[in-house]
């Protein structure tokens, strides 16, 4: 069997030699003689592992000793929830900057619970780059803003982490994880769903300071309180036990691979050569800023759109899938995650040569 280049935005590619392994010890885990889906999340075998993952999460990324790391249902979206009923305490407001899509909607999440202030947003420029600093309007009471710090319809992504004073920063890192090495401190709660870069479809990583817990308010569902979530170890009812496990995989493989440090390098010089490649082309064009690129998620249009059928068609019998755009933006779209190997990149510009000449 020949595996194609995955491209798709997510569930998104995973290394094979993490596949393979799940593969050998899918029928018999840790010499267990059942599944890692079989046996109890309670077990002694699974909570040295969910603790293994853990420590490896909190070393790839130096997470201070005063953040708890949590394993969490429902994806991004649930966080959208998660993040106001725990700390917006007192406050009635929090501060959101508009980047593109899935900024969009986990504002119109939080209007559930809080005000939302829209302090900048790229709308006018056709989410097309990041609103410089100095013209967010922050609010003088806000309980944290806001931020999804790679948008991945729109193709943006933070160039820098974003000083918003003693106010705490929550990021959704989503699409961007692992990908690039960041100052945790500088954040009070980072979250992401992991099939991205870190793992299957499943769970949710939040990484939150301890003073922004323990302040859920009494409506919060149990399993959304980050209280009961740290005070449990993630294991307060049955989490995706399976998806928990691959994410223990990913991550000895960042580890393998010379830590987050090592990716970045990689990560940078796969999307340097993509966006090079489509910068020179006549074909080919990308009218993203280049201040505020994605390193994870390259849109790009065709000059002639009544060929884009086509090129997907031949992408695919040339084993290139996942590179349709999301239907908010058209045209395409390359997300080359962690896992997208150089070769794969290389393969993808070869190819594009190639239509472009036919």
């Amino acid at each position: 069997m020949t595996r194609v280049n995955n491209f798709s935005a997510g569930p998104a590619m995973l290394p094979e030699s993490v596949l393979r392994q799940v593969q050998d010890e899918l029928l018999d885990w840790n010499q267990l003689g059942a599944s890692v889906m079989e046996i109890s999340h309670r077990s002694a075998d699974f909570e040295a592992m969910a603790k293994n993952t853990e420590t490896l999460l909190r070393e790839l990324l130096a997470v201070p000793d005063n953040y708890r790391i949590l394993f969490m249902h429902g994806g991004g979206r649930g966080q959208y929830c998660a993040v106001p009923l725990n700390i917006l305490r007192e406050k009635t407001q929090a501060d959101f900057v508009i980047t593109g899509l899935w900024s969009q909607i986990a504002a119109k999440e939080a209007e559930k619970y809080c005000s939302v202030n829209q302090v900048a947003s790229a709308e006018t420029l056709s989410f097309k780059s990041i609103p410089e600093r100095d013209s967010w309007q922050l609010s003088s009471d806000a309980a944290y803003v806001h931020i999804v710090d790679n948008e991945t319809v729109n193709g943006v992504e933070f160039p820098m982490i974003p000083d918003v004073g003693d106010v705490p920063l929550v990021a959704d890192m989503s699409s961007n994880l692992l990908s690039r090495v960041i100052d945790v401190s500088k954040f009070g709660i980072i979250y992401a769903c992991v099939q991205k870069n870190i793992g299957p479809a499943g769970l949710a990583i939040v990484i939150v300071r301890d003073d922004l817990i323990g302040n859920a308010k009494p409506i919060t569902p149990s399993i959304f309180d980050y209280a009961n979530m740290a005070a449990s170890s993630s294991l307060y009812n049955t989490p995706n036990t399976f998806a928990w496990y691959v994410v223990d995989l990913v991550l000895q493989w960042i580890k393998e691979r010379g830590g987050v440090a090592a990716i970045e390098k990689i990560n940078e010089e796969k999307s340097n050569l993509l966006y090079s490649f489509i910068d020179e082309s006549d074909y080919f064009y990308n009218d993203v800023d280049k201040r505020a690129r994605s390193r994870m998620n390259v849109p790009f249009m065709l000059a002639d759109e009544s060929r884009n059928d086509a090129f997907l068609q031949s992408a695919k019998a040339h084993g290139l899938i996942g590179l349709k755009g999301h239907r908010a933006v058209g045209g395409m779209r390359a997300s080359i995650y962690n896992a997208m190997p150089l070769a794969g990149v290389q393969k993808l510009i070869a190819f594009m040569q190639e239509f472009a000449s036919s």
